[in-house]
């Protein structure tokens, strides 16, 4: 059977819900939790559902730049100084979050200083996921790409259990991620499936295995 997720949470078992404050909101699927540009005054814990956020540039079409689940907390740039919102965050199902003030988070945060290092480490190790990602986006194929963005989603870039689920993800929304074409991924999934490194039941099985796809990929070449 599959194992069940753990807790990724940054701030680790201090993250219980109601230990964080705030107040639980409930959002129906595809209802919008925040928009781009706003002040940007709480941050949020997901306790059940997931979310997506995406990101538009002036010039550009809009781009899906996470997708996330139980025990994440997204808009938590508002703590290193960003006064808007950056991205855009929609419910991608029925969802409960915690929605919780900044000032109050950091009321927390200078109380426990465990949690408060370990937030430091978790927005330390989000702008390092953004750097992979423009790497990954200059060096690897649309292939590996998509191979990089499961295992991500199924917490399997870390160390850890050798089989996670997640929720179905549309494949329109995984070609927005990975910067290529829907019957691009249809395929590349496809093959996944058939090679035995990914399976669907009910949820979306991801095996370590899919780390195959990743080997050879190329490096970036020197500044």
């Amino acid at each position: 059977m599959k194992n069940g997720k753990k807790n990724h949470s940054p701030l680790g078992n201090f993250a219980t819900g109601a230990s964080l404050g705030g107040k639980v909101s409930e959002y129906a699927e595809h209802e919008e939790i925040y928009a781009q540009g706003p002040p940007a005054p709480t941050l949020f814990f997901i306790q059940r559902g997931g979310v997506r956020l995406s990101t538009q540039s002036k010039y550009q079409a809009t781009a899906v730049t996470g997708i996330l689940g139980v025990n994440d907390f997204f808009g938590e740039l508002c703590l290193a100084g960003y006064p808007l919102r950056m991205s855009t965050a929609v419910a991608m199902k029925s969802s409960s979050i915690r929605v919780i003030k900044k000032v109050k988070m950091f009321e927390l945060l200078r109380k426990k200083a465990k949690a408060s290092n370990a937030l430091v480490g978790h927005l330390l190790a989000s702008v390092k996921k953004y750097q992979d990602h423009v790497a990954d986006l200059l060096t690897s194929s649309a292939e590996q790409r998509l191979a990089s963005v499961l295992l991500r989603l199924a917490h399997l870039d870390e160390s850890g259990s050798p089989l996670s689920e997640i929720p179905v993800i549309h494949h329109q929304i995984l070609a927005e991620m990975v910067g290529t074409t829907r019957p691009r991924i249809n395929l590349f999934m496809n093959r996944f499936r058939k090679l035995g490194y990914i399976d669907y039941d009910g949820g979306l099985e991801v095996r370590q295995s899919l780390r195959k796809v990743l080997r050879g990929r190329k490096k970036p070449a020197a500044a």
